[in-house]
């Protein structure tokens, strides 16, 4: 029977852990056709571009792991970055997954023809695909911050995705620029190495500190020779994380108590004034909740400086606030984070009616239930817009829409349709509903962030995980365009 199912030609680009995801699931579905183009020299996405000390994920790793393939041997509840990366690319290698990635593959452009897409690579190169997915993650593009005089800094100077580990900072004076998830870890790894740390706050975030105990060989010895142990912390995890969730969505008790715990954890700063500049002017959870294992007892040390005061300009020697107080610095760092909103983009891409991509999001990014595009038939993206990617595990979510995109490329193989597009009208009820649910979500509460698109919309998914998942579980037939002999 197998002989008859028609075999499609798939174009992944990304080979980080969406990639990785989907490749290992085609191929467990039998599909073998595909081919993963990566930009960079190895696989794991932003685990392989982010390399700057004390990088972690802030997702417990028993629960930010495959569940169709599962890891005993985590060393910590939270994974330092090059633990994940390395757990990927076994993944990767496991499951056969990287004999289908290409290296140093560039996509420039996806353009639709003669009923299929062609993709072009950044050398000229192309080939053509029946469906093409786009796994390109959300923090791929470092976003570098507008200061003037940034180009005139005599010394080492870098953005913490492009780490130059080349650069010494035992005893240096280090000046840190931005105090996000990436800032925080990075200023409690050189908190006591650097000579002097100057952190530079624009707006403060709340954090949540907490420890990050190593799992003992016995702990591991247990999940190695009991597999369901593994099952039952992956489980036990999610559904944790997600009891959050009403916090998230709605007013009520919940998110007043989550926001009272936020709270007190400031009363670990001991110093009025200091505590003053680390509180932020907007409620907890609106922005992203930074976790950390040692912010707050990081900025407490006498040799890190947390400067509240605008950067007025950047000069060869340091960094001059407006205040007029020029701070000295042997190494700049920027912990201003990525573009969250360029997904597939900068790759240009045109549809079967010449619309391009661009044009589509005039707007802002827009995809029915985060996952397709009306009029890019045969497209599908992992962590579209309004995705559900706040402070829970992203390889759940690239699993949840791993499955909707397989339902989708089975029935093409079984010859029941050829393409499959979003109706504009199923996108735009979808995003009617979320307009109805967003305004009692804790990120409409009123602040800046990077959830919030360049129309001022939140691009989040405003349900808890389990809708998510169920939503995408359920295919509804009359909310797409599908054409093919048998599609009716």
């Amino acid at each position: 029977m197998s002989d008859a199912l028609r075999q499609p030609r798939i174009a992944i680009v990304g080979a980080g852990m969406s990639g990785i995801c989907l490749g290992a699931l085609l191929l467990d579905a039998g599909i073998a056709s595909f081919t993963i183009f990566e930009k960079a020299e190895d696989a794991g996405g932003t685990w392989c571009e982010n390399t700057y000390p004390g990088i972690a994920c802030d997702v417990p790793s028993r629960f930010y792991q495959y569940s169709f393939a599962r890891n005993p041997d985590w060393t910590r509840v939270m994974a330092p970055g090059a633990e994940i990366n390395a757990y990927l690319t076994k993944v990767a290698g496991d499951t056969g997954v990287d004999t289908h990635i290409r290296y140093d593959a560039e996509v420039a452009s996806i353009d639709w023809g003669d009923g299929c897409w062609s993709v072009t690579l950044a050398d000229g190169e192309q080939a053509e695909f029946d469906f093409v997915v786009s796994a390109t993650g959300i923090l791929h593009r470092p976003r570098y911050p507008d200061i003037a005089g940034l180009d005139t800094f005599a010394s080492p100077s870098f953005h913490s995705a492009r780490w130059d580990h080349d650069v010494p900072l035992d005893g240096r004076r280090i000046g840190l620029i931005g105090t996000g998830s990436t800032g925080a870890q990075i200023v409690c790894d050189l908190a006591g190495r650097a000579g002097e740390l100057t952190v530079f706050q624009r707006t403060p975030h709340w954090v949540m500190q907490i420890g990050n105990p190593e799992f003992s060989r016995f702990t591991k010895r247990l999940h190695r020779r009991f597999p369901q142990l593994d099952a039952l912390t992956y489980h036990g995890w999610r559904l944790f994380i997600e009891s959050f969730s009403p916090a998230l969505l709605r007013p009520g008790i919940a998110r007043r108590f989550a926001s009272w715990q936020i709270r007190r954890q400031l009363r670990q700063v001991e110093d009025p004034v200091l505590r003053a500049q680390l509180t932020p002017d907007f409620e907890p959870m609106c922005r992203r909740l930074i976790i950390s294992i040692g912010y707050y007892d990081a900025v407490q040390r006498d040799d890190v400086h947390v400067v509240a005061t605008a950067i007025e300009r950047v000069e060869p020697d340091g960094v001059r606030t407006t205040d007029g107080v020029l701070h000295p610095c042997d190494v700049l760092v920027l912990a201003t984070g990525f573009d969250a909103h360029a997904y597939l983009r900068p790759i240009a891409m045109t549809g079967p009616d010449g619309t391009t991509l661009e044009e589509a999001w005039a707007a802002g990014p827009r995809a029915y239930r985060s996952i397709a595009l009306p009029g890019f038939p045969n497209f599908f993206m992992f962590m579209g817009p309004n995705s559900p990617v706040g402070n829970y595990s992203l390889i759940a979510i690239a699993e949840a829409q791993a499955g909707h995109m397989l339902e989708w490329i089975g029935r093409w193989r079984r010859g029941e349709l050829d393409t499959v597009a979003p109706t504009a009208a199923a996108t735009d009820a979808f995003y009617g509903e979320v307009a109805a649910a967003m305004p009692d979500t804790v990120w409409a509460t009123g602040c800046t962030s990077w959830y919030v698109g360049a129309s001022g919309q939140v691009e989040l998914y405003p349900w808890a995980p389990k809708h998510f998942r169920a939503s995408l579980a359920e295919i509804r037939d009359s909310d797409f365009v599908i054409t093919g002999s048998n599609s009716g």
